[in-house]
């Protein structure tokens, strides 16, 4: 019998909120946010699109002294902030035994954006001939882990995971097998993203896939995504470790499925996200009407959101049209790297509440898009399962399974 993992501490910053209380009153909420607003770090005025989902009411020198903001990327404070809020509310400490048998995997698509454009700026436009002693440090995607895990003194295995928009999910993923085959007990999990600078829009903007009013999944007008920033944790343990210290519980890990496309750098195929699912399902021996929410991916771009319906439908067969489903992208944005823990966390938010977050900005139907997207109102439904999906560019597919206990 394998070992079961549990979630036991949850926290995150976004757009739609700077801690996990306020994320719910707004991604569950049937009222419009503000969340997707026009963009206020950098001039965009030479940009096709200026809007992105960008934290609100940030201060980095409300949470770190300047030395250590000296160390830190932006994306790097949103991951330690995160991971307070995950490790607080799981009400757990760390000493030399207990550090030994905990992980950090905490992923990201791109990293330190930030600290990589400054120098930039430095040398092409102040003239300056040095960078700052920490540019590397700061900059690594594995930077974000290192910190969460010098905070704590946690020196069981600690990595960073990368894979554009899956990396969280593959987080999450790596850390349930690793507690599965007893190499951990407890793991951090989660990613963070601070991309929203004005080097990388021109990089997407160039890709033609941004929205220029909002993020709409699946309704037919929708223009394409809406890039976001933030980062979101899970503590994650193995239930008997959960049951010794008297943990509260959200839910169990009960299925994973990881896939690749092998088709295409940007074009979705509709046989990986079929196959991640199906994986997740057999991983959790489960059957496909067991589900009863899906938090879809749900970019919100023509094909991505289309591909993902035929492939639920490949998946789900003629249930798929009882299955309820959301992307929650509308509230929060695409965090990239952060995007499957975010929603990983709206998901946990779903079995605690018995609630279906809201598909906001919905308009207009897509007969590509028949399904059940529960759109711009929230309802409340008993669920038990829940599938979280996750599909980057590349074709690296990761869906997650999580069950109330």
């Amino acid at each position: 019998m394998r070992t079961r993992v549990v979630v036991t501490g949850m926290g995150c910053i976004s757009a739609a909120g700077n801690n996990i209380d306020e994320f719910y009153e707004t991604v569950f909420s049937s009222k419009t946010s503000n969340s997707i607003a026009p963009i206020t770090s950098f001039d965009c005025q030479n940009l096709s699109t200026k809007i992105a989902a960008e934290v609100k009411n940030y201060q980095a020198s409300a949470h770190f002294t300047p030395k250590e903001l000296k160390q830190l990327d932006r994306f790097a404070q949103f991951a330690l902030l995160a991971s307070q809020e995950a490790i607080d509310d799981a009400n757990i400490t760390f000493n030399d035994a207990t550090a030994k048998r905990t992980g950090v995997i905490h992923g990201t698509s791109i990293g330190g954006q930030a600290t990589i454009e400054h120098s930039y700026q430095q040398f092409h436009l102040e003239g300056k001939t040095r960078a700052h002693p920490f540019t590397v440090p700061k900059l690594l995607p594995s930077a974000a882990t290192s910190q969460i895990a010098m905070r704590y003194g946690i020196k069981g295995p600690s990595f960073c995971t990368s894979s554009a928009c899956s990396s969280s999910g593959h987080a999450i993923a790596m850390a349930t097998m690793m507690i599965r085959s007893n190499m951990i007990d407890t793991a951090i999990v989660g990613g963070a993203e601070a991309c929203i600078t004005q080097g990388n829009f021109y990089a997407w903007d160039s890709l033609r896939v941004l929205a220029s009013d909002t993020c709409r999944p699946f309704s037919a007008d929708r223009g394409g995504l809406v890039i976001g920033e933030g980062a979101g944790t899970l503590v994650l343990e193995s239930l008997k470790s959960a049951n010794q210290r008297g943990a509260k519980i959200y839910a169990e890990v009960t299925g994973i499925g990881m896939s690749s496309d092998a088709h295409n750098i940007v074009q979705p195929l509709c046989e990986g996200a079929e196959l991640a699912m199906n994986l997740a399902l057999q991983d959790a021996s489960f059957s496909p009407d067991e589900v009863q929410y899906l938090n879809a991916h749900g970019s919100g771009t023509i094909q991505n959101d289309q591909t993902e319906t035929q492939a639920i439908h490949r998946v789900f067969n003629e249930y798929a049209q009882r299955l309820k489903i959301s992307s929650t992208k509308s509230s929060h944005g695409h965090v990239l790297g952060a995007g499957s823990v975010i929603e990983s966390i709206a998901t946990l938010i779903a079995l605690q509440k018995q609630q279906v977050p809201p598909t906001k900005n919905f308009t207009t139907i897509d007969a590509a898009c028949d399904l059940d997207y529960t759109v711009n109102k929230f309802i409340n439904t008993p669920i038990q399962h829940a599938m979280c999906n996750s599909f980057a560019f590349g074709g690296l597919n990761v869906s997650l399974i999580f069950s109330a206990i």
